[in-house]
């Protein structure tokens, strides 16, 4: 398939005001091209029949049918990329990660007043989101399997000496890569370091959703605190994540700052810290996602001796950072997605 074709664009709304401002916002993109508008998920349907998009943004809130409900239908019946526009309140929240969960490839955050004018000033975001999405694959997904506890030795006993941490970095199609990871591995893993690019204000419920489905405690890094074996600990939006070596083992450090790579957090930034911090006793990941934010800083975790996986192209939804970060040199082996959790915990029970 050629790259460089332009992406055809179905924008579905019940709001005629917000479909002529997405049509605008998303035709500035010179890879995308919007082939049509419908107004509900009846019109999307026999639109969809009609001219063979190859993703669509949907609106969460619609009459006749609501878009959640039409994106659980059409990921049954006729998979492809979607992107959601859900409200940024406590309610859009969790619609939001409800719709990463049925299949959405990204959410937008769609503001609750001033929708023209707030659309318009994030038209940019919106139209790489959108042109990303129109890259992902859309499959099957595959239940995981938890992982039985592990005996970790000798690596707990370093993670118990404040030294060992797995450091994971995702962006597109991460939270299901997450949640599959996390679903599988036992409670008694080293701490994990995560950054996951996502909409400012849906990191907190996503920790919390995964916290409650997962064995391991997830839950929002917060500024000075130590790292504990058997927790994953997310970046915060607006921050970026470091950990640093202390006289109480390894803790976690946020730095408000510029963005690097291209984001706020950067997955570089973490793999960087914990290249220094922690040598040959870290283990590092990247998932799926676009752009190359995180090859720079798994290169660097490499050469310090870390082990280094890399998501691989058949199971990624977008083959974006991955790709980056093989062609750098700095993945020694690419695996399939079902299998992450378990590489992992072998790892971990690996002499080093």
């Amino acid at each position: 398939m050629n790259a460089e074709r332009k992406r055809r664009v179905l924008v579905v709304d019940d709001s005629a005001l917000v479909r002529q401002v997405l049509v605008s916002i998303l035709s500035r993109h010179p890879l995308l091209d919007v082939v049509g508008t419908a107004k509900d998920p009846y019109d999307a349907r026999e639109r969809i029949k009609e001219l063979d998009p190859d993703v669509l943004t949907l609106d969460v809130e619609m009459p006749r049918m609501d878009g959640l409900t039409f994106l659980g239908k059409l990921m049954k019946a006729h998979p492809m990329p979607a992107v959601m526009l859900s409200s940024l309140t406590a309610k859009g929240t969790a619609t939001a990660l409800d719709a990463l969960d049925l299949g959405a490839v990204d959410v937008i955050g769609k503001p609750a007043m001033n929708q023209a004018s707030g659309l318009e000033a994030m038209g940019t975001e919106i139209a790489e989101t959108v042109y990303a999405a129109s890259l992902a694959r859309v499959a099957g997904r595959r239940a995981p399997t938890p992982l039985p506890h592990a005996s970790l030795a000798p690596l707990a006993q370093r993670a118990k000496a404040g030294r060992a941490l797995i450091a994971i970095g995702s962006s597109t199609g991460g939270t299901e890569a997450l949640r599959q990871i996390f679903e599988a591995i036992p409670e008694n893993l080293p701490p994990i370091a995560v950054v996951q690019h996502m909409l400012p204000g849906f990191t907190a419920a996503f920790a919390e959703r995964l916290d409650r489905s997962c064995r391991a405690r997830v839950k929002v890094a917060e500024d000075g605190e130590a790292l504990k074996p058997g927790t994953v600990y997310l970046a915060p939006n607006e921050a970026h994540l470091t950990v640093g070596r202390h006289s109480v083992g390894l803790v976690a450090m946020l730095e408000v700052g510029d963005r690097v790579s291209r984001h706020l957090p950067s997955v570089d930034v973490l793999f960087q810290s914990a290249a220094e911090a922690c040598g040959h006793h870290a283990l590092g990941v990247i998932l799926t996602g676009m752009g190359d934010d995180g090859a720079r800083g798994l290169l660097q975790m490499r050469q310090k001796g870390a082990r280094t996986l890399g998501q691989d192209e058949a199971t990624c939804v977008v083959y974006g950072m991955p790709r980056a970060a093989f062609l750098r040199g700095a993945v020694e082996e690419q695996a399939p997605l079902h299998t992450i959790a378990g590489r992992l915990v072998a790892w971990c029970e690996r002499d080093s």
